[in-house]
């Protein structure tokens, strides 16, 4: 057999899998004129999703402050003088009881999250005893941790945690001026072993953090081009806190806000899309484009980690005026 043919025989080299959304188009989503964005994000949520319906999640802080890593917008990080004392880890009984007034609220989620760089050992005995705790209530649960190992996912999983929140931040290109004492990979890792461990994963990101348009539409491309992307979306709205470094960032023009949700929509067809930190600071009228341009979550109750969040009964009162209401109740469209 000569060269030609054995060259004819050798096998081809694998194809890398393209990716499905391309920073550039992306890009171009958010440069289309408002209407066809929102538009096509409709379409997008209607083929999915009852368009009037929200899942309404309640989040604590079950360990606040202390934290060890310097995320710019964080005000839990010891790098920054914002106030926020460092706390001890709530005990179960607190958290199933809050849990539970969440849940008589109309909350179906119940997010647990603790300021620390990574969870120990005895840190982990507690948190699978929380999550045992509310998943008794017949809630859904997730928890935000920050960094995981194989042996903590498979003791999360095995305590029957339904979500984990991972968040990315920002694209990659943008991630170090935001955060040092951690790199990209670290988080992508992280989302790798939750996946690998059978859970569902909650992986959004920050906007408003002084990155510029092609830095946005990377952060939607990274979430975008997860295989899966993540079950839930979290989008946040910078919460300026003085003493943060990001305290002096300039303002993101709200349609600005609300064209990311439109995006995150369009290339996470069936995500969960949350309205997330910075409603306080939102008009009715913005939250109700986010809700038409595909947002169908928001955290529900009057605090966030540590920043303030819309009162439960402004927000039962915006849904009702909206003519929107709870994922878990099913009604019939009036006739006309």
């Amino acid at each position: 057999m000569n060269s030609q043919v054995i060259e004819f025989f050798r096998p081809a080299k694998p194809v890398a899998a393209p990716q499905r959304w391309r920073v550039q188009d992306i890009e171009a989503l958010f440069n289309l004129p408002f209407a066809d964005l929102l538009y096509r994000a409709q379409q997008v949520h209607r083929t999915h999703f009852d368009a009037n319906a929200v899942q309404l999640s309640t989040l604590l802080s079950i360990k606040t402050g202390g934290c060890s890593e310097d995320c710019g917008y964080c005000p839990q990080s010891s790098f920054h003088a914002s106030g926020v004392d460092n706390q001890q880890m709530l005990d179960v009984e607190t958290v199933r009881s809050a849990a539970h007034a969440a849940q008589q609220n109309g909350a179906t989620r119940f997010c647990m999250g603790a300021a620390w760089r990574e969870p120990s050992d005895a840190d982990m005995h507690s948190v699978v005893e929380m999550i045992k705790a509310v998943r008794g209530l017949g809630l859904e649960t997730c928890a935000t941790l920050g960094m995981l190992n194989d042996a903590q996912t498979s003791q999360l999983q095995a305590a029957g945690l339904d979500y984990y929140n991972h968040n990315l931040d920002t694209a990659p290109e943008f991630y170090g001026d935001i955060i040092t004492t951690r790199d990209y990979q670290d988080r992508l890792d992280t989302l790798e072993r939750v996946r690998r461990a059978g859970m569902h994963v909650c992986s959004g990101g920050i906007v408003g953090m002084g990155e510029n348009l092609t830095q946005r539409a990377g952060l939607i491309a990274q979430l975008a081009n997860l295989e899966p992307y993540p079950e839930s979306v979290p989008i946040n709205n910078l919460v300026k806190v003085e003493g943060t470094a990001l305290a002096q960032t300039e303002d993101l023009d709200p349609l600005d806000f609300v064209r990311t949700i439109a995006v995150a929509r369009i290339t996470m067809p069936t995500a969960r899309v949350r309205l997330s930190a910075g409603r306080q600071q939102m008009s009715d009228a913005i939250q109700a484009l986010c809700f038409l341009a595909g947002a169908n979550s928001i955290f529900y109750g009057e605090q966030l980690l540590t920043t303030a969040n819309p009162e439960v009964e402004k927000d039962r009162a915006l849904l009702d005026k909206l003519g929107m209401y709870p994922a878990t109740e099913k009604r019939q469209p009036e006739s006309a």
